[in-house]
């Protein structure tokens, strides 16, 4: 799916999402591709396309993550964040009784981009990493994200 963010590809059967990536990111790890496009995935797209025509959030789409019991935790938390809100890595790690790096590791992690907002996840004294970068083009698409859904950036 080409958006103003880059392409994304995602995989979902009839039952839900279970990731959501920027397209490179499957060219880079020599994933396999497929065209076919189920109900779900229909529908995953038109939600993304009203996201990207005017911020919403996405509540209403099932989504499988495959992870820890950690990571599962923290996609929760994250879930949680209302659309134009951030939380900070060490206001998460409280929640969870752990720590600001872990949390950012999990949010690495993250195999639902956008709709698991780990991008609405910033670092005490300024935006943080995005995607396990600090710099370049995803933290440009962080910022995309937030202005797109209001915050000040």
């Amino acid at each position: 799916m080409e958006t103003e963010i880059g392409d994304l590809a995602l995989c979902c059967d009839e039952q839900g999402l279970s990731a959501l990536v920027m397209r490179q990111a499957v060219a880079d790890k020599n994933l396999p591709e497929s065209n076919t496009v189920t109900k779900m995935g229909k529908y995953v797209i038109a939600e993304l396309k009203q996201y990207f025509s005017s911020a919403r959030s996405f509540n209403s789409i099932p989504v499988f993550p495959k992870g820890t019991d950690f990571q599962q935790s923290v996609w929760a938390e994250l879930s949680k964040i209302p659309i134009g809100e951030t939380r900070t890595y060490g206001q998460i790690a409280k929640r969870l009784n752990s720590s600001a790096r872990a949390v950012g590791n999990a949010c690495r992690q993250n195999p639902i981009q956008i709709i698991i907002p780990c991008h609405r996840v910033i670092s005490a004294n300024g935006i943080g990493g995005y995607a396990g970068e600090t710099g370049g083009k995803q933290l440009d698409i962080k910022r995309w994200l937030l202005k797109h859904e209001g915050v000040k950036v």
